[in-house]
């Protein structure tokens, strides 16, 4: 089974919830391990977190979920400024850590994580969660 959908949201911090929600109803409805949800809502949250906090003055982003029986994957777009991920530390030893926490924490969290910028400007974080095999229930 496969679900997929894209939504497009206005930069701001009540729509990090409704993703999470969309998202995390989507996972269950597929009988997705509860465990391997909370990992992909939090990761999820992070993204979008990031997003309405660095977007600076664009209106919207977009969220794309595609979900099968393999993996969850993930892309968030905004057409915010950006920034280096190569300067964000790869752990929490630093205890002068000011930003770049929540990039660590999706790190731990996901099995693929990647950043790019579009030729048409938008910055996108991309990421994927093997789902490992998960009972499917037979509808009734």
């Amino acid at each position: 089974m496969e679900i997929a959908f894209s939504v497009r949201l206005p930069v701001d911090a009540h729509s990090v919830p409704f993703i999470r929600a969309v998202c995390r109803e989507a996972l269950e409805h597929l009988h997705v391990d509860p465990r391997i949800i909370e990992e992909i809502a939090l990761a999820l949250t992070e993204a979008c977190a990031n997003v309405v906090q660095h977007a600076g003055p664009y209106q919207a982003y977009e969220v794309q979920v595609e979900i099968d029986d393999e993996r969850c994957r993930i892309c968030v777009a905004d057409q915010g400024g950006g920034f280096d991920p190569a300067s964000v530390p790869t752990d929490v030893t630093d205890s002068d850590l000011e930003g770049g926490r929540g990039l660590l924490l999706m790190r731990a969290l996901v099995d693929r994580l990647d950043f790019q910028l579009d030729p048409d400007g938008r910055h996108k974080v991309t990421f994927e969660k093997d789902l490992g095999a998960h009972p499917v229930l037979a509808p009734g």
